[in-house]
């Protein structure tokens, strides 16, 4: 396995992570980084860093974003997350993975990247349903900050440090273990 190759791998990790907590801002940071060249999508996978997709994507990005700071809208899009992050990790894993089987590719997007983006997605739905059964919907403009936040940081690090991204997705993954281990127990 080349350098690249790992480095694509903790890229498409991290952004699948990211997109764990907005569906949308992973694949536009991605976006833009293909069209100022920062990075090298796979062929096939090109088109997302052209114009219209970075302006497709920002659009998107910029809907999503506000919506979640709609008390119960968010808990509505909440509802579709989980496999749309899913799909959306499992894709980022496939545009920025290099020099690999397709087999191995496939099996890495669909575990590493749709697992993490979905396990973090549900995650992150369970928070907000807790936040909104607990404060009535007033505390979820703050959960949602901080997702975006998270989302936005992660997305930077994973463009610029993929292996930096890659140790940050292990401890946020531990974390989610370690939630679920403690409301198990509950």
């Amino acid at each position: 396995m080349t350098p690249e190759t790992l480095i694509s791998i903790c890229l498409g990790i991290g952004l699948s992570a990211s997109v764990g907590f907005r569906v949308f801002l992973p694949l536009f940071a991605l976006s833009l980084a293909s069209y100022f060249n920062l990075w090298e999508l796979n062929a096939s996978w090109e088109w997302v860093g052209s114009m219209p997709a970075l302006v497709a994507l920002g659009v998107a990005t910029v809907v999503e974003v506000c919506a979640y700071f709609i008390p119960y809208v968010d808990n509505l899009l909440d509802s579709i997350a989980v496999p749309l992050a899913a799909l959306a990790g499992t894709a980022v894993m496939l545009s920025t993975v290099a020099d690999l089987s397709p087999v191995i590719t496939w099996a890495l997007a669909i575990i590493a990247g749709g697992g993490t983006a979905a396990a973090i997605a549900g995650t992150s739905g369970t928070t907000r349903l807790a936040s909104t059964a607990t404060t009535g919907g007033l505390a979820n403009p703050v959960v949602s900050t901080l997702e975006t936040g998270t989302s936005a940081v992660m997305s930077a690090i994973s463009i610029f440090l993929p292996i930096v991204a890659i140790i940050l997705v292990i401890v946020i993954l531990l974390f989610i273990f370690k939630l679920f281990i403690r409301f198990k127990r509950k």
